[in-house]
């Protein structure tokens, strides 16, 4: 079993259980239909991106989010797989669970250091729900590198998170367009609002948007993220003659999600992750994706005048702009509180708006929370998940693989640089996708790895080993 619930049946009347009834697919293939580790991690990316970000649970000390939930339940999970050996999760040494693992222990040794002296209430309590939170992210992180099992459950992890973008862009684009905001009606039962809602912005004449997520920067870096997932999506089911207009429907929704947020983040990442996939593409994708980038700015053109002089606006006034002059300002008060304790810093959420000062930079929060260490972990464990697809497409003989692992690599270089524009783990929905994704890649390595796995005469070899 991975990771997942096996059935048990009924007993017949000569005390033995009846095996299930195998399900086949068009092909005569045996399809497992039992919940595993891609099941509960597909179920968190649609929770996370869907759920409006404000809604917390009722009735918890703490500000918990649905989706921190099932990460917390992922952690659980993922440990007890550890401590057994016919649960199906993978064993063994792998970058992303070394990286994953490393970030923690940055963040729970700077809380040790932090609560051994003095804190006041009100940031300790922050503190504790951090760490709650981060072993949230750790959870989705590990379950999805460990438990996720092969290609065709990762892509169900990647293709409900895909699914829950286009629905969130949908979103943005109707509260873009119209104004109405959806997201005030769907505050499910046991849930509360941590803030006021306010999911619709105004940005000089043109609105800006953040469908669910808390910022219209965390709602256009998300879909940076997730777009060049969908495009690959949309491109593999077309070379394998299968149902693929829906995945350019969703290609199309998240892109526009991207250009409703007007946000110069989200344009960054989306170049850095451009310049990664055009050097690793060839030559006929690469005017594919240029050519389906062309006709949909034209229809943005179209559809909403004076969008694109918008966002061509971000870039020409840049050195004046005034968000960018207040992002800068500031950058005495961080060094000043950086020097006060340099290598492991005063604990993740102990420094909060509005006490103190927001920096928008996550790598001067995490040295301000983390010290030098935590900040260079923190790099370091986005970087090693570019390293890390880049070698699972090294390895892999399959073109589809190759492709989702050179996605996967471009896509991890968005937080990357988001991170120098925005406190990218202050905002919880990108935090998670960020963390999924990490994990992501870990379970592409894997599945890459077991492929090119030499066969025994009994079968492959045993997965508790791997």
């Amino acid at each position: 079993m991975a990771l997942g619930f096996k059935p048990l049946g009924t007993p017949s009347s000569n005390g033995h259980r009846p095996k299930p009834p195998v399900v086949v697919d068009l092909h005569g293939e045996p399809v497992d239909r039992r919940a595993d580790a891609a099941t509960v991690a597909a179920l968190f990316a649609v929770v996370q991106l869907v759920t409006p970000a404000a809604l917390i649970l009722r009735g918890l000390p703490l500000s918990i989010t649905p989706a921190a939930v099932i990460g917390l339940v992922g952690i659980v999970l993922w440990m007890l797989a550890q401590f057994t050996t016919n649960l199906g999760a993978a064993k063994g040494r792998n970058p992303i669970r070394t990286a994953v693992f490393l970030f923690f222990v940055a963040n729970l040794v700077s809380y040790g250091y932090a609560t051994y002296g003095y804190l006041p209430s009100d940031e300790i309590n922050l503190a504790d729900n951090n760490l709650v939170l981060l072993l949230a992210n750790l959870g989705v992180a590990l379950l999805v590198c460990d438990g996720v099992r092969g290609l065709a459950r990762l892509d169900l992890v990647l293709k409900g998170a895909v699914v829950a973008g286009a629905i969130i862009g949908m979103v943005g684009a109707v509260q873009f367009v119209t104004g109405f905001d959806p997201t005030r009606y769907m505050v499910l039962p046991g849930l509360r609002l941590s803030w006021e809602d306010l999911y619709v912005f105004e940005r000089g004449s043109v609105r800006r948007v953040s469908a669910t997520t808390a910022h219209p920067i965390e709602f256009g870096v998300i879909c940076a993220m997730l777009l060049p997932i969908a495009f690959h999506y949309a491109v593999k089911a077309r070379a394998l003659a299968k149902p693929y207009l829906r995945w350019w429907v969703c290609t199309g929704l998240i892109g526009a999600g991207l250009m409703f947020s007007v946000s110069r983040s989200a344009v960054l990442s989306m170049l850095g992750i451009g310049v990664v996939l055009m050097a690793g593409w060839p030559r006929k994708r690469r005017w594919q994706a240029l050519g389906a980038l062309a006709g949909f700015l034209v229809v943005m053109k179209v559809a909403v005048p004076g969008l694109l002089g918008t966002f061509f606006d971000l870039f020409a006034d840049f050195f004046t702009d005034s968000s960018i002059q207040y992002r800068t300002h500031d950058y005495s008060i961080a060094v000043a509180e950086i020097e006060r304790h340099l290598w492991l810093g005063r604990a993740t959420g102990t420094w909060y708006v509005p006490k103190y000062q927001v920096f928008d930079n996550q790598y001067i929060q995490s040295t301000i929370d983390t010290g030098l260490i935590g900040v260079a972990i923190y790099a370091g464990m986005l970087i090693c998940a570019v390293v890390v697809g880049l070698r699972a497409r090294s390895l892999s003989a399959d073109p589809h693989a190759r492709d989702l692992a050179l996605t996967l690599a471009a896509v991890m270089v968005a937080p990357i640089l988001a991170s120098a524009t925005f406190d990218l783990l202050s905002f919880a929905t990108v935090a998670g996708l960020t963390f999924l994704l990490v994990g992501a890649v870990g379970a592409l390595l894997r599945a890459v790895r077991e492929e090119n796995q030499p066969m025994h005469s009994s079968g492959p070899v045993s997965a508790v080993t791997r």
